[in-house]
């Protein structure tokens, strides 16, 4: 294979102003857990959770652990609309997209791993596609269309 198959794709038509993105989305299915109001001492507060995500046969599940901001307007009002549920020890279980996922490492504070090193995977929750509570399905609040302009006939 060649260079030129791996580089970015580029359009004839972009212009200097227009950002390139690459998109990491990961798709699936967990229990949502930790709904919380981070603050930190620069910037401002954000909405953030955590997901163990399942993965692997149904009979033989394992579970890989993301530690999310909540981005998504519609996950926003979402995970504030579960977290009442999180909160009471329910099992919460999503169907979510996040995005732009990346390692950090942390060392652990307390309890038996005390001073060892941790990694968790970091990212932004940008939707939640379903939700049940106690395996019960929750109606989620539609998308709202954003307002269309105005168009004049003649």
């Amino acid at each position: 294979m060649s260079q030129a198959q791996f580089e970015a794709p580029t359009s004839a038509n972009s212009s200097v102003d227009e950002k390139a993105f690459f998109d990491l989305h990961v798709n699936g299915v967990g229990y949502l857990n930790r709904i919380r109001e981070v603050k930190p001492r620069k910037g401002q507060p954000f909405l953030a959770c955590s997901i163990s995500a399942m993965r692997g046969e149904p009979t033989d599940l394992d579970y890989t652990k993301f530690d999310l901001r909540v981005t998504g307007a519609e996950a926003k009002r979402i995970v504030a609309m579960l977290k009442p549920e999180v909160d009471t020890k329910k099992p919460v279980l999503i169907g979510f997209r996040i995005g732009d996922i990346y390692p950090e490492l942390f060392t652990y504070e307390r309890g038996e791993k005390a001073g060892q090193q941790g990694v968790a995977i970091k990212g932004r929750l940008l939707k939640i596609g379903f939700a049940k509570v106690d395996g019960q399905p929750v109606p989620l609040p539609k998308v709202e269309d954003p307002p269309q302009a105005a168009t004049v006939t003649q």
